[in-house]
């Protein structure tokens, strides 16, 4: 176990500091980078060129873990040892979390609130609830089709049979008026006869 936990703190471990989580501690090891790419490059000897360095860092915002904090420090330490660089130039050191808690917790109220499910007698009453108003819609759309089926009037379900019906109805009224017609002239014919 303690094999185990030295991995994971080794995990969590840059630049001397324990980081929650393992994110953060790899944006420290990153910073770590940075830092040593600068000090590689960085001539001591030349205050004015380490100020422009230090203020281009704090201006952009490069270093943002407690690492790279505390070599900004450091090089805020050297500058101000300096003799020829104004102490009025060397821009603070800009830190964008709080540390009190109260104040941190009124702007992080989630970390507060409790995530309390919802009561099981309610969850219970939904499931039934839902099937009674399923087979209540199933019911409806069942008799709205049985209606429509059975109405006399032409739709989109009926149409062929109504019109078909209606068809013939016509053409078995013109045929007994044909042949009503073909009996008279037939009873004319006679009598002209």
């Amino acid at each position: 176990m303690d094999e185990q936990q030295s991995t994971i703190n080794r995990e969590l471990t840059s630049g001397g500091f324990l980081f929650y989580h393992a994110k953060d501690a790899k944006m420290a090891e990153e910073e770590r980078e940075k830092i040593a790419y600068l000090e590689a490059r960085l001539d001591y000897s030349s205050p004015d060129k380490v100020l422009q360095v230090y203020e281009k860092a704090v201006q952009e915002r490069i270093f943002t873990t407690p690492v790279g904090i505390f070599y900004l420090k450091n090089l805020q330490n050297f500058l101000l040892e300096q003799p020829e660089i104004d102490k009025n130039a060397i821009s603070p050191i800009p830190l964008f979390h709080t540390y009190d808690r109260e104040l941190r917790e009124k702007q992080q109220p989630a970390r507060n609130r409790l995530i309390v499910p919802a009561p099981k007698k309610k969850r219970r009453m939904i499931f039934p609830l839902s099937i009674i108003l399923n087979v209540l819609l199933m019911i409806a759309i069942i008799a709205m089709f049985t209606i429509t089926l059975e109405s006399d009037n032409p739709n989109v379900l009926n149409y062929e049979r109504a019109l078909t019906d209606r068809y013939a109805s016509w053409e078995q009224e013109l045929t007994e008026r044909e042949q009503a017609v073909r009996q008279r002239e037939r009873e004319l014919q006679i009598e002209e006869e």
